[in-house]
């Protein structure tokens, strides 16, 4: 499936190189490299085996399933854990993104249909909020969710579709304004943006 690269640039952009020894703040977990969160996702420590030492991955053991202030208490734990830049980009094209690109599509039957800077925008919102759709603070991500389905059933034109879908993700912006999260802001911008780039004149 075609994946853009603008896609893959703004994740990465958007992401940055976590470091174990500094917890992210909000309600995540321990995060190493590009937005692998331990805490949030236990099993994706393993993406790091074999780059990280025995000993290492032991000590990062002791964090999986941990979120939120808890996180925040033991990150001194992981200070002398450094994760580089060619670490980080190989378990994030090798594992993590074809991974939530995986997700995205399962989450999202029909999302093929569309222009790829759909998936890539979509995948870029999975990969920072998961793929969880129920309650209110996931209307938008449902709303998506139903609209790509239209579209790949016939029922709404192209144009139309990805119209809807950026003001969609735009209208996630409410959950973060006011909060100190500008990075978040921008990231759904991007995202929506990336979208209608994908409209015809």
């Amino acid at each position: 499936m075609n994946f853009p690269q603008q896609a893959v640039d703004l994740i990465l952009a958007a992401e940055g190189i976590d470091q174990p020894g500094k917890w992210p703040g909000g309600g995540s977990g321990i995060t190493l490299g590009y937005g692998c969160d331990i805490g949030a996702d236990p099993a994706s420590l393993e993406f790091w085996r074999g780059i990280l030492s025995n000993e290492q991955m032991d000590l990062l053991a002791t964090a999986k399933g941990i979120t939120g202030r808890a996180a925040a208490q033991i990150q001194t734990r992981f200070a002398g854990i450094r994760i580089g830049k060619e670490a980080a980009m190989k378990v994030f094209m090798c594992t993590s993104l074809p991974r939530e690109i995986t997700l995205t599509t399962q989450a999202y039957p029909g999302i093929e249909k569309p222009p790829p800077e759909v998936l890539g925008a979509v995948t870029s919102i999975v990969y920072n909020r998961g793929t969880a759709m129920s309650g209110e603070r996931r209307r938008e991500m449902a709303a998506i969710r139903d609209t790509i389905a239209s579209f790949a059933a016939g029922k709404i034109k192209q144009n139309v579709a990805l119209g809807e879908i950026a003001k969609q993700i735009r209208s996630m912006k409410r959950l973060w304004v006011g909060q100190g999260l500008d990075g978040l802001l921008k990231r759904r911008e991007a995202e929506a943006k990336m979208v209608e780039s994908a409209i015809q004149a």
